[in-house]
């Protein structure tokens, strides 16, 4: 599975501008998040009659691409556990050494797919996830259960000192100003790990990638942190993953907060150093 093309890109860009104020106007350089695309292609099947499909397209930050690659399938209901996916790869790697804007997951043959939901036409972009979806009924992927209770809550004061910890992580963030961010954290408030990506979930798709490809899924005891806001398609990987926990600076929607209540889900928004809001779930919240 270890692919030297997996290696984190900086997913930095420097340039040199003009900053212009009300007297001063002086040529410096600047910082931007590199956004490219990255195709994702599925090989499945029996050993004597794979096949290949591309999946989708979606505008990320480049790095991390095998774990974007992994979390995306976790999500979308294609994969359900590392040892369906047999390898990842990138496809036709440039000259320059540069990452390739193609990755192709092989899937184990005892891998069953759904070849209907491949002709969905997957596509994303940086500023939204996948399309298309409603309802909670399209949560029937996966077939996720309500996520249990017992045994996995959080003090008020572990929550309240998530949005500091994740900012003082955030290296690429604080250069540009262009990159959202996703770290895991465990009950105590632990940073366990953390991916940065102009598509909000594109970073939580690393970070539940990454967990995947380790063999940590599902992740019962942690807590998901959110340096936007909190979508319907942010709650669905969380779910898909069973991180009981989503936390984000900034608010949640209306079908987040309806979905995370119907199973179970802890959903905290506009969290501070001295409160936050609690939508759903606040029986973990001691």
């Amino acid at each position: 599975m270890p692919d030297p093309g997996n290696t984190p890109s900086s997913g930095i860009q420097e340039l040199v501008i003009d900053r212009v104020g009300e007297t001063a106007h002086e040529r410096t350089s600047d910082f931007l998040a590199v956004e490219e695309p990255l195709e994702i292609r599925l090989a499945f099947g029996d050993e004597d009659s794979r096949s290949q499909q591309s999946i989708s397209i979606t505008m990320r930050t480049p790095g991390d691409d095998f774990e974007l690659a992994a979390g995306f399938l976790l999500s979308e209901g294609l994969v359900e556990s590392r040892e369906q996916i047999r390898s990842i790869r990138h496809c036709g790697r440039p000259s320059d050494g540069s990452l390739s804007n193609v990755v192709l997951v092989d899937l184990a043959p005892s891998a069953v797919v759904d070849v209907g939901r491949l002709k969905r036409h997957f596509y994303t972009t940086s500023s939204c996830g996948v399309c298309g979806k409603g309802s909670i009924e399209a949560l029937q992927v996966g077939n996720p259960t309500p996520l249990p209770v017992s045994g996995n809550a959080a003090r008020r004061h572990v929550i309240r000192s998530l949005p500091s910890r994740l900012a003082e992580a955030q290296t690429n963030f604080a250069r540009t100003g262009g990159l959202h961010a996703a770290g895991l954290f465990d009950l105590a408030g632990s940073l366990l790990a953390l991916r940065e990506d102009v598509g909000r979930h594109n970073a939580v798709d690393k970070l539940i990638g990454g967990e995947l490809l380790a063999g940590r899924v599902p992740l019962p005891d942690r807590i998901l942190m959110l340096s936007g806001r909190v979508s319907f398609e942010l709650v669905q990987k969380a779910l898909i993953a069973a991180i009981p926990i989503v936390v984000a600076v900034g608010a949640p929607s209306s079908l987040a907060i309806e979905t995370a209540r119907a199973f179970r889900m802890t959903v905290i928004g506009f969290t501070r150093e001295d409160r936050f809001n609690l939508y759903s779930g606040e029986e973990r919240i001691v």
